[in-house]
């Protein structure tokens, strides 16, 4: 059984993907799955294959020394960026197994978000680079592990309209006392305005509630 990071909050709802020891660059997949996160699986299919064709760019915010800097990166509210079009292609194929999986599921492909998604690095692979004067270099790769969790996002129903019944407002006090001082007409003293308060007052219990 492999072993995941993180264990889904609704295991029936989620479908799984994962890759080890992939020959693809750490820092790059890393920085690419970081743009994903979050995204529905169609739209990260789609901005993964604008990746490769230089549509648009894959924000580098963690691992960025001696990264240029990019226009592209401006939609992102970064300013380095490129378009790391190996580690595109492996999410892709991940995303594409994760659906099938789904698929074998019966979950709903188009609802599915990518909840988690996570890169560690794998053990490097040595090689070895000749060099001038009898010298001999290290000739490494940084291969990488890949994990993700994808989740149906469930869909907000609206509420239906209902017809809510108006609630009886009970005057109050201080409400007829302020109508008693502030308007103009003589007769409207505060004892009136207490005597009409009772009224209305009997009247509310008198009628019956009405409730939706």
């Amino acid at each position: 059984m492999v072993r995941y990071s993180l264990d889904p909050e609704n295991p029936t709802k989620s479908c799984k993907s994962r890759g080890s020891n992939l020959r693809v660059h750490f820092k790059n997949t890393r920085e690419t799955a970081q743009a994903i996160k979050g995204m529905h699986i169609r739209k990260a299919t789609k901005y993964l294959k604008d990746v490769t064709l230089k549509k648009q760019c894959v924000p580098f915010r963690r691992y960025n020394g001696g990264v240029g800097r990019c226009a592209q990166a401006k939609q992102w509210g970064w300013t380095q960026g490129r378009w790391p079009k190996k580690s595109a292609e492996f999410l892709l194929h991940m995303l594409k197994n994760a659906e099938s999986n789904a698929e074998l599921k019966g979950l709903d492909v188009d609802s599915l978000v990518i909840e988690h998604i996570q890169v560690n690095k794998a053990p490097k692979m040595r090689r070895r680079t000749y060099r001038a004067h009898g010298r001999i270099n290290p000739y490494m790769s940084s291969p990488c592990h890949i994990e993700m969790i994808l989740t149906e996002k469930e869909q907000i129903v609206p509420k239906p309209e209902e017809e809510v019944a108006q609630k009886k407002k009970v005057p109050s006090v201080v409400s007829l006392v302020l109508f008693s001082v502030t308007t103009k007409k003589s007769e409207c003293s505060l004892v009136t305005a207490l005597f009409n308060w009772k009224g209305c007052c009997d009247d509310y219990l008198r009628t019956p509630l009405e409730y939706p």
